[in-house]
């Protein structure tokens, strides 16, 4: 028996001192939903395939024909967006005969590399999607039939199979970037077996392809993360296809190494090359530096240099262009992670700029200070350059001193910088690496919001947003929600964001989900914890926590205040100190003279400040708990690691958020003295006796459990021995030898561990719902 419990001691010991910070912080999610908790509460859905892994590598949200196209190792697959996911359309496509054999003779992996990863899905007319893949290191492109809108048919045309090179790359994980734009294909990969021709290239229409000039060096290592077509002007001419791109270069300074910077870089849709400078290559191709830092003091940056992802947040009609970018640290001293934002009309203004000018290899950037030709190297024939007596309408027809100059200067002087000057999000020291980013604007009550959705490395997504104060130059951060998408830990690829469904679909390598965006009963279901929440899609209508209409002229739909989220204001007419879930029942809890005892208290908010006030028998008033040695505060309650007669007396556990107070727990303490617990042991009583009234033996069966958690002590080990053998040995057992006693202990030690592990796997919902 002593044995026994010992073992159980053990294990209150490790539930007991698991001490964490009391102290609140912003950057904590105030709600995380576990994988389990997304599915029991209709939030998510999750896809895997029919082989249980779809080793995805390419999505495509159509919201036209309402599907969602994913690409994986071999097959092709099609959702319907508005149907359960039960019944998709799949399409096989391994690698032609012989070449799965050729790419592991080559010395590829079999299981990793030697298949047909899809890499490419982009719309190719009304009918047809254009798919590319690996081909287990032959890459290959063909046209997908995926129907009209309203029909859900997807299979191969097997006449439309051609070679993919340059238009995909060779590896399933090489990092590649590309869109489509009036039937041509624009791409920046690395298009050779090796991994070592970078090159931005377009392919696939009626005009000559076009790559980039491998004399020029003008991609160094590139890690190429998305393309897409941004229109300038009014004038269709003028469109450009924009590049974002992390690369290795030279130390700018003209010092030993290399450093990593991020980029955009940009080529004319109408470029067709030059007529006897840059044949078949890019005649316009221009880049420059995106900076994401966080200034310090005396004019030092902390730079983030990484592109991870980039999402455009397309506007209203007459506003700007803007760009969320999200960046990572290369540096060896800390790993961090940056949200910058861009407007086009800043990018524009870059790129209107001087071009960089370089002496030597030894030498410094600087700005070209000479004379520049016309047309001004870089900009598309349009209506700025077909003027009478100038009739540039084709790059074929620029002065070969522009093509010349533009093949010498493609990297332009200035940097494009972030609006205000600093990041919109700075994260470090987290647990998990971020690596997507996508972003809704959401119109509120007071003002319009962007939430910014972060896919990680754990298969998690956060959902945050950077309020701006006034001029404050840092933004407040409010992180509202961790969810948690899939059940193993893997790296989220792939994030696309339906404003029409309110949906974000999210994939990874395992496979694909379907999470809504908000689910607002979560937060609770009282004012105050709705207007806590702090989420621009929630609001309080009168009677429960539910999504903001805008537009409404009912004060009913408006009890929202995302920028303070003050519940004071917005939830007048309940009571001041029970606020949001009404009164707090006072439950009895015993603890042991001379031994530790732990008062839980599980606040519904991680960034809510715990306080413990105490009100002894007879006092004047409560007095708040005083932590130190013998009284230590963790996230789970108040842990008395040594407990004494003037400890008794009723425990109120109260948060503190944006200064609105609540009580979440009340309970009252009575300290048995040693003489109470002789008395308790010589009972002889049975579990199933009824107890006597008015003494501890009062509590019902179901909680005995938790008396003997309370009376554990090192000091009392073999008083528990017996008390623990009187009260769980039948009378047979107790005549029988030493077998029986160790059977009887070892079923004690068996129901307390089983009660401890059922009480720490116990999420705060089901705390709640208890």
């Amino acid at each position: 028996m002593a044995s026994s419990a010992w073992a159980i001691c053990c294990l209150l010991g490790s539930l007991l001192f698991h001490r964490g910070s009391p102290s609140p912080s912003a950057s904590v999610p105030r709600l995380r939903l576990s994988y389990r908790e997304l599915l029991s509460a209709n939030r998510s859905a999750i896809f895997l395939g029919p082989r249980g892994s779809l080793d995805l590598r390419a999505m495509y949200l159509d919201e036209y024909r309402d599907r969602l196209f994913l690409g994986g190792r071999d097959a092709i697959y099609s959702l319907q967006l508005d149907q359960p996911w039960a019944d998709p359309r799949e399409v096989l496509w391994p690698p032609q005969p012989g070449q799965r054999e050729e790419c592991v003779r080559k010395g590829r992996d079999p299981l990793v590399e030697c298949a047909n990863f899809v890499r490419v899905l982009q719309p190719h007319n009304r009918t047809h999607l254009l798919a590319c893949g690996t081909g287990a290191f032959h890459p290959t492109c063909a046209l997908i039939a995926v129907g009209h809108r309203g029909e859900h048919v997807l299979h191969l045309e097997a006449h439309s199979v051609e070679s993919g090179r340059g238009r995909c790359p060779h590896e399933p994980s090489r990092p590649f970037a590309s869109t489509f734009v009036g039937g041509e294909l624009y791409t920046g990969l690395t298009a050779d077996f090796l991994g070592r021709e970078a090159m931005i290239f377009r392919s696939g229409g009626a005009r000559p392809a076009l790559r980039s000039d491998s004399d020029q060096n003008l991609l160094h290592d590139p890690r190429f993360v998305m393309a897409a077509r941004i229109a300038d002007n009014s004038d269709q001419n003028d469109d450009k296809v924009y590049f974002f791109f992390s690369e290795t270069v030279p130390s700018p300074d003209g010092g030993p190494g290399h450093v990593t910077v991020s980029r955009v870089g940009r080529v004319c849709v109408n470029d067709a090359g030059g007529q006897r400078v840059l044949v078949n290559k890019w005649s316009t191709f221009l880049k420059a530096r995106l900076v994401c830092s966080v200034p310090g003091p005396g004019g030092a940056e902390t730079h983030f240099d990484q592109l991870e992802d980039v999402f455009l947040l397309w506007p209203k009609a007459g506003k700007s262009l803007e760009v969320y970018a999200l960046f990572s640290t290369v540096s060896a001293v800390f790993q961090g992670f940056a949200v910058c934002l861009y407007h086009m009309e800043d990018i524009w203004e870059v790129f209107k700029g001087p071009f960089a000018h370089q002496d030597g290899p030894q030498h410094q950037w600087g700005p070209y200070g000479g004379k520049v030709p016309f047309p001004r190297p870089g900009v598309c024939p349009s209506k700025m350059t077909a003027q009478p007596g100038r009739p540039f309408g084709s790059t074929k027809d620029y002065p070969d001193e522009v093509l010349q100059f533009a093949r010498a200067h493609p990297l332009m002087f200035r940097s494009v910088r972030p609006r205000r000057g600093r990041p919109v999000l700075v994260k470090t020291h987290l647990a998990q690496q971020l690596r997507q980013i996508v972003v809704d604007r959401v119109e509120a009550e007071d003002g319009t919001y962007d939430v910014i959705f972060l896919g990680t490395d754990s298969g998690s997504v956060l959902k945050v947003m950077a309020l701006q104060s006034g001029d404050s130059a840092e933004p407040e951060e409010v992180v509202l929600e961790e969810l948690q998408v899939f059940k193993v830990p893997t790296a989220i690829t792939e994030m696309e964001i339906s404003v029409k469904r309110q949906m974000l679909y999210v994939g990874s390598r395992l496979g694909v989900a379907r999470l809504k965006l908000h689910q607002c009963e979560t937060y609770g279901s009282a004012c105050a914890e709705c207007c806590l929440a702090r989420d621009p899609y929630c609001a309080w209508d009168g009677a429960s926590c539910t999504r903001y209409r805008p537009g409404t002229s009912k004060r009913r739909f408006r009890r929202q205040d995302i920028r303070h989220g003050n519940p004071a204001l917005q939830c007048l007419g309940q009571s001041q100190e029970e606020k949001a879930a009404g009164p707090v029942a006072t439950t009895t809890v015993f603890g042991m003279e001379h031994n530790s005892t732990f008062l839980e208290c599980l606040p519904k908010s991680p960034q809510a400040a715990v306080r413990w006030f105490l009100q002894r028998p007879g006092g004047q008033g409560p007095d708040q708990v005083k932590t130190d040695e013998r009284v230590l505060q963790t996230e789970q309650g108040l842990l008395i690691r040594r407990l004494s007669r003037l400890d008794e007396g009723t425990y109120t556990c109260t948060t503190l958020e944006h200064g609105f107070s609540q009580t979440v727990a009340r309970l009252a303490l009575e300290v048995i003295v040693a003489a109470q617990l002789n008395s308790l042991f010589h009972r002889g009583q049975r579990l199933e006796e009824p107890p006597a009234r008015g003494s501890l033996a009062s509590t019902p069966p179901k909680a005995w459990y938790k008396d003997i958690l309370q009376l554990i002590g090192f000091a009392n080990l073999p008083r528990v021995d017996e008390y623990c053998e009187r009260m769980w040995c039948s009378s047979r057992s107790r005549g029988k030898q030493a077998k029986g006693k160790s059977w009887a202990g070892l079923e004690l030690g068996k129901k307390v561990k089983s009660r401890v592990q059922a009480e720490r796997n116990r999420t705060p919902r089901e705390v709640e719902a208890t």
